[in-house]
């Protein structure tokens, strides 16, 4: 399976008995929950059933008690500390109904009336594990959401060109050329605000791995759905808007993105491959450390990303 495949795959006829069971993380998303919430029930159109189930990581600003409060009173599931956003979602996994497809859902997402049929309809073809739908930023351009998997190559040309430039020439990780956005396709990954987990795949593959803690989690799992046989399948008649901000921003954030992308390639690739890997993504934020602390920090994870990574779950727990 190639990464954006040519072929316009057919439309699905609606799978009948469908239950999905949307999955929400929190952490301190007090401010972007309400709208996401207020989305499902015109968003869900068409499902069958659905249950909702929010997991706190132990927010300090209200989010448990805005999702329990709310009309659709989901199940609430308080961690009690900062779990990780893996291991959240394998949380509210035990409880799903082992059944069900799960919805997983950024915090700071709105969804489009009617934008999950188009995403389930999809799963009725025995052969498709994920889906994921469109994603609109909050001026209605176009999210770029798609991903090639990581490689030497994206990680030269996001730190030779820079990550818009290589997205644009269909070099780098991201895949920016605007015309694989509007065709139903199977692709190799999709970042993690909005996915549809197949069932058949969840039995299959398991859980997700919660020593990312945050960030290159959904990479690692779509990677395992490859593996298992299932494809990924990109949907543009499933609208989204993301927000952005859900799992917040900073500096030491972007360096744990950071050091888990090289995390991420060593798990798959050689000393070898995983040191040239390393050092393009070294040479990228070197060489745009002077714009500010979010490289200098992305740069000093990138040089030791396994203490980097280790040093900010600790700081999440302490």
């Amino acid at each position: 399976m190639t990464a954006l495949a040519d072929n316009v795959l057919p439309l699905r006829t609606r799978e009948t008995g469908t239950s999905v069971a949307v999955v929400i993380v929190t952490f301190n998303s007090a401010g972007a929950l309400p709208p996401l919430l207020d989305s499902l029930v015109d968003g869900l159109q068409g499902v069958d059933r659905f249950e909702i189930i929010v997991v706190d990581n132990d927010s300090k600003d209200g989010s448990a008690e805005i999702a329990e409060t709310h009309p659709l009173r989901p199940t609430v599931i308080r961690t009690g500390r900062n779990a990780g956003y893996a291991a959240a979602i394998n949380i509210a996994a035990r409880r799903a109904d082992i059944g069900a497809h799960l919805l997983i859902l950024n915090p700071d997402l709105r969804l489009f009336p009617g934008a999950v049929g188009p995403l389930v309809e999809q799963l009725a073809t025995s052969t498709v594990g994920v889906v994921v739908p469109i994603n609109y930023k909050e001026d209605g351009s176009i999210d770029p959401t798609l991903r090639r998997e990581p490689s030497i190559i994206t990680a030269w040309a996001d730190a030779i060109l820079g990550g818009n430039l290589a997205a644009r020439l269909g070099l780098g990780e991201i895949v920016g050329e605007l015309r694989h956005y509007d065709r139903r396709q199977c692709v190799q990954w999709a970042t993690g605000s909005a996915l549809l987990v197949a069932a058949r795949a969840r039995k299959v593959v398991g859980t997700w791995d919660e020593t990312f803690f945050l960030y290159s989690e959904e990479v690692d799992y779509q990677r395992r759905i490859r593996q298992a046989g299932f494809d990924i399948v990109y949907e543009p008649r499933s609208k989204v808007m993301h927000a952005g901000g859900g799992s917040g921003g900073g500096p030491r954030l972007f360096a744990l993105l950071t050091a888990n992308r090289i995390r991420y390639y060593a798990r798959h690739h050689g000393a070898l491959r995983t040191s040239v890997f390393k050092f393009g993504v070294i040479l990228g934020h070197a060489v745009r450390s002077w714009r500010g602390a979010t490289h200098r920090a992305a740069l000093m994870s990138a040089v030791s990303p396994l203490r980097s990574a280790a040093a900010f779950v600790e700081s999440t727990r302490g």
